[in-house]
């Protein structure tokens, strides 16, 4: 069985008109590719013996969220530079946005309650007047078929053309392979190929939808292993993450595969 849960949202996403491949996207991996940073920071010499902060920028401030998307890994707190910045985070949860400083912050993830045990750190560029979504996704211990990391991603709430929902995909059940995700019975292809931690947005018009994640095929018209009914609202970004276990039973912790949608912009009514 297949659950969807509902985070920040009101509503969600069903069956669009456009004819097959209208909306059909590429997905990539650039926006992590382009954030990521070395694990570590600290001070430079700029040539005339001056210490400065490499990837400290010139003022401003970023907004930046957490979303808990492992799904064997406990309840945890988050460190922005040093500082407890979200506690007791649990599985499929999408944190509200921090503002940070602009350039380059260290984040740090521990055990809810654990300050002194570290399960993954990173350091992440952010920029100004952007916002952020990491990720922590993967599967902690030794035997984990992917690697607990921390994937960041540059977040496109802009708002979309009138009448139209922004809907961006993130692959992150670890045990899943490459999906596409179709509505209307395969007509409407939302995303193609899309693989373990990849991610990318489509804009479709605003209502609801079916949505069918299949395994990638050429022709997108492969075995569906789950069906979603949704809507999104006209004017609002959504980020649906896949995200637990496709064979829960046959992996470390029973979390089952499921659909977190949070809604990235205006709030939930009611």
């Amino acid at each position: 069985m297949v659950y969807f849960r509902y985070v920040e949202l009101s509503a969600a996403m069903s069956r669009d008109h456009t004819t097959r491949r209208t909306v059909l996207l590429g997905i990539g991996t650039a926006t992590a590719t382009a954030l990521a940073g070395c694990s570590g920071g600290g001070d430079g010499d700029d040539g005339d013996g001056t210490d400065t902060t490499e990837t400290e920028m010139d003022g401003g401030t970023a907004n930046v969220r957490v979303a808990h998307l492992s799904p064997n890994a406990p309840n945890v707190d988050v460190y922005v530079d040093g500082e407890a910045a979200v506690e007791d985070v649990g599985f499929g949860v999408f944190g509200s946005y921090l503002e940070v400083p602009a350039g380059e912050r260290q984040l740090r993830i521990t055990p809810a309650g654990d300050g002194e045990t570290t399960v993954s750190e990173a350091a992440v560029t952010v920029e100004a007047d952007t916002d952020y979504t990491v990720a922590a996704v993967g599967e902690i211990g030794d035997d984990a078929d992917q690697a607990f990391e921390l994937l960041p991603l540059a977040d496109d709430n802009s708002a979309p053309d009138d009448g139209m929902a922004r809907v961006r995909a993130l692959h992150a059940s670890p045990d899943a392979p490459a999906v596409d995700i179709t509505a209307g019975d395969g007509e409407t292809v939302l995303f193609d190929a899309v693989a373990y931690g990849e991610s990318g947005y489509v804009d479709i018009s605003a209502g609801s939808y079916t949505l069918e994640i299949r395994g990638d095929t050429d022709g997108n018209d492969g075995d569906i292993v789950a069906t979603q009914d949704v809507t999104v609202e006209g004017g609002q970004v959504y980020t649906a993450a896949a995200a637990g276990y496709l064979t829960a039973d046959d992996d470390p912790a029973d979390t089952p595969f499921e659909v977190v949608l949070a809604q990235d912009t205006g709030s939930m009514d009611g």
